[in-house]
């Protein structure tokens, strides 16, 4: 009782209405009735200023730090809530909102810390099993031919071809884990400088024209041929990107579907746009399909080969070029791959040309 708000008003009332009392009794015209009432009169608006103050400044204040110290202790930081209340006006409210700070970080970098060891999971188990099927792969061909089929000389050049074939794709997957990682890490530098991008795009259909040729995919080019589309950039990356863009629009078709690749030039940016007519990507995949490794069922079968890597090589290169990329879809219609580079101007390249010119 003592140690409550009101029992620590009462002490302290009690003082200040003898004190009061007291002092009245000094008075040579105080009365009984004078001195009882002002020590009334004290006591009841002592109480009542100290009872609020210790209740609403100090006391009420104290118990929400001991509540968040025992959510702390309890780590359930999950139940503090974002922002304290601002209602009271106690000195104490300064350490409530720090320990409220601290405690809304602890729960922020758990759940980081969550959040990375469960993609770490996933992305321990996704590459064990895109490793596990060249090695098998090239295990069971090898083991095959050692067993005797290498005597074979049929059965010795096809195995060996497909036991070749496998471990190409594994290079193929070490390599693109290797440019993410560096990319992510900031180890592979950007080299930018100004080219024509119809030409790249041009480059990467004659390259991939054999391929969609063998299912009757046509791949229609569209841009204005009055147009400037020269860029800023990183030439060889970008080519990267319209590759896999490219290739993923042709690989994901179906036969003699049709590839529709457009290229606008706007006031300050090239828009770049490449369309398929495939399956599509259902909603619940659209933002995830820049992830390692993921693959959306039936349109990104695994028969259909790659390492599952294009498309977050492609993010990462269009974020090194302060870009992104973007993609709507619509299942049994296709889907639209978007992205923009900048665009150089011809008064812009002149001056950089007489900039580069010796004095």
């Amino acid at each position: 009782m003592l140690a409550s708000s009101r029992g620590i008003s009462l002490i302290l009332a009690l003082a200040i209405s003898a004190l009061v009392g007291a002092f009245l009794s000094l008075m040579d015209d105080s009365t009984a009735v004078l001195i009882f009432v002002a020590s009334g009169l004290a006591f009841s608006a002592s109480y009542l200023l100290i009872n609020i103050t210790l209740e609403f400044l100090v006391f009420r204040e104290i118990a929400n730090i001991y509540s968040l110290l025992e959510k702390i202790q309890k780590k359930e930081l999950s139940q503090i809530p974002e922002k304290s209340s601002r209602s009271s006006i106690s000195p104490l409210r300064r350490i409530n909102a720090v320990i409220n700070s601290y405690a809304l970080a602890r729960q922020k970098e758990i759940d980081a810390l969550q959040k990375n060891a469960e993609f770490r999971r996933e992305f321990i188990a996704d590459i064990s099993h895109e490793l596990k099927t060249p090695i098998f792969a090239t295990q069971g061909y090898i083991h095959t031919l050692l067993d005797g089929a290498i005597d074979d000389k049929q059965v010795r050049m096809k195995f060996l071809k497909r036991a070749a074939k496998s471990l190409d794709s594994l290079d193929n997957l070490v390599q693109d884990l290797l440019t993410l990682n560096q990319m992510e890490s900031g180890v592979i530098k950007f080299v930018f400088k100004d080219f024509d991008l119809k030409e790249v795009i041009e480059e990467v259909i004659e390259e991939l024209e054999h391929k969609a040729s063998k299912r009757h995919v046509h791949i229609d080019f569209k841009y204005e041929a009055d147009k400037s589309y020269l860029t800023h950039a990183d030439r060889q990356k970008i080519y990267r990107v319209c590759q896999n863009l490219i290739f993923n629009a042709v690989k994901y078709n179906h036969d003699e579907g049709e590839v529709k690749i457009s290229l606008k030039a706007h006031k300050n940016h090239i828009q770049v746009d490449i369309k398929d007519d495939g399956q599509g990507i259902p909603p619940e995949d659209l933002k995830r399909i820049f992830e390692r490794f993921y693959r959306v069922e039936k349109s990104r079968n695994k028969k259909e080969g790659g390492t599952g890597l294009g498309l977050a090589i492609v993010k990462h290169i269009l974020e090194g070029h302060k870009s992104k990329i973007s993609v709507s879809s619509t299942v049994g219609k296709g889907s639209i791959f978007s992205f923009s580079l900048p665009l150089v101007k011809e008064k812009e390249l002149d001056q950089t040309t007489k900039a580069e010119q010796p004095a």
